[in-house]
């Protein structure tokens, strides 16, 4: 079998939707082959897990690898509610992944995790065509985010909708030129407020996330090798080249110049 990396990661899925438990529900002893992702977002539950006990309800996300030791009782009073997945790597993966492993968390109810769950099995009950492809691609948003929740600890998604929707302004326009002032009155607030909200909710200033967003888009067009460097400094909202070098060298670590063309299969 081919050994990959983590990035060309892909699933074989088996089975995924939303389970209803009843009153009685349980899932005898058993060693799964293949791995499992279970979100509850209602009731509880007791798994024992390799003969170590768990009490789970909302908001716990349980990852199984397979051949662990698993049994599972829900409780009449407050049956079990959640969205369950299972698959299999298609590859042989040289550096697994953490949520692979068998581990619990609590990332409590996120409202964009439930809708990719919720519209991940309904992509697999509709049995539409390409709902192969479709259910696939939600699940490996799915574990994306979880793997920004729960590893790299870079919860991108904000609370508030004001600043996920600047965020989302900036990601469309960051070549123009963008003020306070302007982000501001996009959503009805005072300048002063917006700032400290954004810099509470993002962990740094609006100009800051600016300049970042900025340097990401020039390096992916430096990359490309179809741009000198002041094109790129102009595409991307930079009025003065030699201070996009500054940025992109404080940034990056070295010079917009020496960034090397991506070669095809990279």
């Amino acid at each position: 079998m081919k050994e990959t990396s983590i990035e060309d990661f892909i699933p074989k899925i088996f089975s995924c939707g939303l389970k209803k438990c009843t009153p009685y529900w349980r899932l005898q002893p058993h060693s799964p082959d293949r791995n499992n992702i279970t979100y509850i977002i209602k009731g509880n539950a007791r798994y024992t897990i390799n003969r170590k006990i768990y009490e789970l309800g909302p908001g716990d996300l349980l990852c199984l690898a397979e051949d662990v030791e698993i049994e599972a009782v829900t409780y009449p009073k407050n049956p079990m509610r959640c969205f369950s997945v299972e698959f299999t790597p298609l590859h042989t993966i040289t550096r697994t992944p953490s949520l692979l492993h068998t581990r619990i968390e609590k990332i409590g109810i996120r409202k964009e995790v439930v809708e990719l769950f919720r519209e991940m099995a309904l992509s697999w009950s509709s049995k539409n065509d390409g709902y192969i492809m479709k259910t696939r691609a939600l699940l490996m948003l799915i574990l994306h985010r979880l793997n920004e929740i729960i590893i790299f600890k870079t919860d991108n998604i904000t609370s508030d909708y004001r600043i996920n929707k600047i965020t989302q302004f900036i990601a469309v326009h960051y070549f123009d030129k963008i003020t306070v002032k302007d982000l501001a009155e996009l959503v009805n607030l005072n300048k002063a407020y917006l700032g400290r909200l954004f810099k509470k909710q993002t962990g740094m200033s609006i100009d800051q996330y600016i300049i970042k967003i900025r340097i990401q888009n020039a390096e992916t067009m430096l990359q490309s090798g179809d741009y000198k460097v002041q094109e790129v400094a102009e595409q991307c909202g930079f009025s003065d080249v030699f201070h996009f070098y500054k940025l992109f060298r404080a940034t990056r670590g070295f010079s917009p110049s020496r960034c090397k063309p991506n070669k095809a299969g990279d």
